[in-house]
């Protein structure tokens, strides 16, 4: 079996970095609505398959359903597959759907999926849009 090149494994280690900075949130995000009293639910293949958001919430009446994003950049895109998944998925359960963003130095943002901006391959948040929606996590609480 022949090892392989730089480029593969520089690529392999970004996806996991990325992947690992993922689940941390994810797991951030589950602790606090756990702490809260919240049920919560992670998605199996979370970060990997697209067959449903990452974390269900439940509590006494309220229900959402996040997709959990960790990016430091001046914007966040969705795919248009994943988007209407995301949105075929909402329309389907009733569940209210966030795209949940974790900003370092910020902390969590959450955009509803029609709060996104279309573009030609994806569905896009600027950074300055999310902090102007300035939907935080005690919103959701």
């Amino acid at each position: 079996m022949q090892s392989k090149n730089f480029a593969e494994q520089f690529i392999t280690g970004v996806f996991l970095l990325r992947y690992a900075k993922g689940a941390r949130g994810e797991r951030e995000l589950i602790a606090i609505f756990s702490e809260k009293g919240f049920s919560v639910i992670r998605a199996a293949g979370s970060g990997v398959s697209s067959l449903c958001p990452d974390i269900l919430v439940f509590k006494k009446g309220k229900q959402y359903a996040f997709e959990c994003k960790a990016w430091d950049s001046g914007s966040l895109s969705i795919e248009k597959e994943k988007f209407e998944f995301l949105k075929n998925w909402e329309d389907n359960t009733g569940i209210t759907t966030f795209i949940a963003w974790r900003i370092s130095r910020v902390g969590w943002k959450f955009m509803y999926l029609g709060e996104l901006e279309e573009n030609p391959k994806s569905y896009t948040v600027t950074m300055s849009r999310a902090r102007a929606i300035d939907r935080s996590l005690d919103k959701l609480l």
